[in-house]
């Protein structure tokens, strides 16, 4: 077909078509009616948040209206020394141990070195055993001061150190060959 034929085709076609039924009635019924509510699926929505609160009310009261049973606080598990230092063998046979060796070999060394260092060696070991004496004295007071607690411990270990570095000291003098 060329263009002359399908533009006379074209103008036979009617130009206008009547609908089947009178669509008037549905239209003016559509204006006329107001909009569904929108407010059934958010009341919906509400009162599913009110059912959970209640549910999870009634389980935790069902839960705690025994008067003997507490809730079980989880805590991480916690090393503690024990609280009272005041007898030496408190802190366990490892420290005794320790110490006992430490104070031989400090015994010997102290002795090869000059009066005047053993003096002030001896008087750091005094103010050390003074400060422990002085920190289990208050711990006795106050067995929970965790603050008295640590200090102590670290007392404890400077003590230990004191008595190892002295006892190298002259361990020490002695290996040299190079003298």
């Amino acid at each position: 077909m060329n263009d002359d034929k399908l533009m006379k085709a074209a103008g036979q076609l009617s130009t206008e078509i009547n609908p089947e039924r009178d669509l008037w009635a549905d239209i003016s019924d559509a204006i006329d009616k107001p909009l569904p509510r929108r407010w059934t699926p958010m009341l919906a929505q509400v009162a599913a948040i009110v059912l959970l609160v209640g549910a999870s009310s009634v389980v935790t009261y069902v839960t705690m209206k025994d008067g003997d049973q507490r809730p079980v606080i989880a805590s991480p598990e916690m090393i503690f020394e024990q609280a009272s230092f005041a007898n030496r063998y408190s802190l366990g046979p490892g420290f005794q141990d320790a110490r006992n060796a430490l104070a031989a070999e400090f015994d010997a060394a102290l002795e090869k070195l000059p009066a005047e260092s053993q003096q002030d060696i001896e008087t750091n070991l005094k103010l050390i055993r003074d400060a422990i004496f002085d920190m289990n004295m208050a711990l006795e007071e106050d067995p929970e001061n965790l603050f008295l607690q640590e200090r102590l411990l670290r007392t404890y270990r400077e003590e230990l150190m004191l008595l190892r570095r002295v006892g190298g000291l002259t361990r020490n003098v002695m290996l040299r060959n190079d003298i």
